[in-house]
């Protein structure tokens, strides 16, 4: 999701909230989760997403906030408030730095760069049948979203790494973005610590899955 929807989601948040006679915790608490997860998929860091999710909750179900005639005119001005002190104003600015045209020729130099000159013209290669597929990766999955600003390369393909490794069953495209990390410095050390902390959520199996991938990554590099 981009930063251009984010007052949208927003909104839509606050308006739910209004339409409620009265608000309970458990109403801010839910609030709070839409919010958050409208953030982080706007490319806001997750540590300045906990902070303000977690001062926005302590202000409104602390107080008179919640037994007022208004509540969700409160938590909506904490929200505004505390947006505002961390230097942010809605709406907020744009992401994107690509646009419809020009988004397949960014994302396959994106490509480029995370994986090497070989996937020069990706866009453009295997089976005629199934080649829109890539064409779609290049122009919509690194056009449309490596290119935003907010994460660096190095941010968006752990995060990839991650998603991959959750999902599981994706051990090809999992190896690839293994060996795209170690390119571009994530080293195996660093790999395997954030295969660590995803363990408790995503399970030993997948995490071994994903180990193997990457100590197979790491081989396949040192022979190259």
């Amino acid at each position: 999701m981009a930063f251009e929807g984010l007052s949208e989601k927003l909104n839509g948040v606050f308006k739910r909230l209004r339409g409620k006679g009265r608000i309970s915790e458990a109403d801010v608490k839910e609030a709070m989760r839409e919010v958050r997860l409208a953030l982080l998929e706007a490319d806001v860091s997750y540590k300045v997403v906990k902070d303000f999710i977690a001062s926005v909750t302590e202000r409104a179900v602390g107080g008179d906030v919640l037994e007022s005639l208004t509540p969700a005119q409160q938590i909506i001005k904490i929200v505004n408030e505390e947006l505002t002190a961390r230097g942010v104003s809605l709406p907020l600015e744009g992401q994107a730095t690509t646009t419809p045209k020009t988004r397949l020729e960014a994302g396959n130099q994106v490509q480029v760069d995370i994986f090497g000159e070989a996937m020069r013209g990706f866009q453009n290669s295997g089976p005629q049948e199934s080649r829109h597929i890539n064409k779609w990766l290049a122009d919509n999955c690194f056009g449309d979203y490596y290119t935003r600003k907010g994460l660096d390369y190095k941010q968006r393909e752990m995060i990839t790494f991650c998603f991959l490794a959750a999902q599981g069953g994706c051990e090809p495209q999992l190896t690839s973005h293994a060996t795209a990390n170690l390119r571009i410095g994530n080293d195996k050390d660093f790999l395997i610590q954030v295969l660590s902390q995803c363990l408790p959520y995503i399970g030993y199996p997948r995490s071994l899955n994903a180990i193997a991938c990457v100590n197979r990554a790491a081989e396949e590099m040192k022979e190259g």
